[in-house]
C-alpha cells in the first residue's frame, strides 16, 4: 500500500528524471469538424504529439478495443470519476483494473457539501487512494465540493495530503476574476503548491472557455499560474514522477456558438495552442 506521500504522485518506476506529459481529453475529441470513430480520434491524438489521453472508463464490452488501440498509439490512459463517497471511488478503481490507469480525476460531489462533512468526504477518498494504491486528485471545479477557492483551501489546510487536478478556469469564472485580484492571488498559491496534475481551459471571467491566440494576454496570465504549479511540483518530484497537462476544450454548451449552431473556432487548434503553451511553460521552469 502506498505511504500518504506516496499517494499524491504518479510514478512510472523508472528512473527517467521527472517529466510533464501533455494529455488529450476524450471529451474534446466530441463533436469536433465531424464525429470520429475511437480510432480516428486516438491516432489523431498521438500524431499531433500527445502522448495520453483523460477518459471516463469504458464499458466493459469495449475495454480490449480501447486496450489495444491505446497501446498501438503508446498513449497513457487516465480516468475520470463523479464519486459521492468514498466507495464510489472504490467501485471506480475497482470496475477499472485492466486499464492500466495512471490516475484518477475526481469531480467530488458536490457543492452543498461543505465544513467538517467535506473534509471527512475528501479524506475518506485519500484513504481509498491510499489502500488501493491509486493516484487520485479532486479537480477544482464548480458545482462540486471545490466550489469556490474560500473553502478549497480551507480543505487543503485541513488535509496535508489532499492533491488537486487544477483547472483555474472555474475559479476565473466563479469569481468574475476578469483582472489581477490580490486576494485570489494568495489563495490560488496554496492551489498551485497541491497540484499533481493540470487541466487546460481559459475563461475571461465572463465565459467558461474563450478562443485565444498563442500571443494574447489571457494566455500569458493562465501561462504564470500553470508555470507556478509546476515549478512547485517539480521541487518535490523524484524519478520516475510524472505531472500530465490535459488539454480540455469542452463542446457546446462550453465552446461558443454562432446563430447557426457551429463553433466559433477550431477547438483542436486551441488545443495545439495549449500544448505549445504548456511545453513553453514545463521548459522555463526546467531550465532555471
Amino acid at each position: 500500500m502506498m505511504d500518504q506521500f506516496e499517494m499524491t504522485r504518479i510514478n512510472d518506476g523508472s528512473n527517467r528524471p521527472p517529466r510533464l506529459e501533455i494529455h488529450q481529453s476524450m471529451w474534446a475529441m466530441m463533436e469536433l469538424e465531424e464525429e470520429l470513430p475511437l480510432e480516428a480520434k486516438l491516432e489523431r491524438i498521438a500524431g499531433a504529439g500527445f502522448t495520453g489521453i483523460l477518459a471516463r472508463v469504458p464499458e466493459i464490452d469495449a475495454r480490449e478495443e480501447w486496450k489495444r488501440l491505446l497501446n498501438q498509439y503508446s498513449l497513457s490512459f487516465g480516468s475520470h470519476c463523479f464519486p459521492f463517497s468514498p466507495s464510489d471511488l472504490s467501485s471506480h478503481i475497482q470496475h477499472a483494473t485492466d486499464m492500466d490507469m495512471l490516475y484518477v480525476n475526481g469531480q467530488v460531489a458536490d457543492s452543498f457539501v461543505i465544513d467538517h462533512e467535506a473534509i471527512d468526504l475528501l479524506s475518506g477518498l485519500a484513504a481509498v487512494s491510499a489502500k488501493q494504491s491509486m493516484p487520485f486528485y479532486v479537480e477544482t471545479h464548480r458545482g462540486r465540493i471545490t466550489q469556490d477557492l474560500i473553502r478549497t483551501v480551507h480543505y487543503a489546510q485541513a488535509l496535508p495530503n489532499l492533491r488537486f487536478t487544477l483547472d483555474i478556469s472555474h475559479y476565473v469564472l466563479a469569481g468574475e476574476m476578469t483582472e489581477k485580484q490580490e486576494k485570489a492571488e494568495h489563495l490560488l498559491d496554496t492551489v498551485l503548491q497541491r497540484t499533481s496534475a493540470i487541466h487546460s481551459r481559459i475563461s475571461s471571467g465572463e465565459q467558461i472557455q474563450v478562443d485565444v491566440g498563442y500571443s494574447d494576454a489571457l494566455v500569458a496570465r493562465y501561462a504564470k499560474w500553470w508555470t507556478q504549479a509546476m515549478r512547485y511540483w517539480l521541487q518535490e518530484a523524484k524519478p520516475g514522477d510524472v505531472l500530465p497537462f490535459v488539454c480540455e476544450l469542452g463542446p457546446a454548451p462550453y465552446a461558443i456558438m454562432g446563430q447557426d449552431g457551429r463553433e466559433l473556432s477550431s477547438r483542436w487548434e486551441q488545443a495545439l495552442i495549449l500544448k505549445k503553451v504548456a511545453q513553453d511553460c514545463w521548459k522555463h521552469v526546467t531550465v532555471e
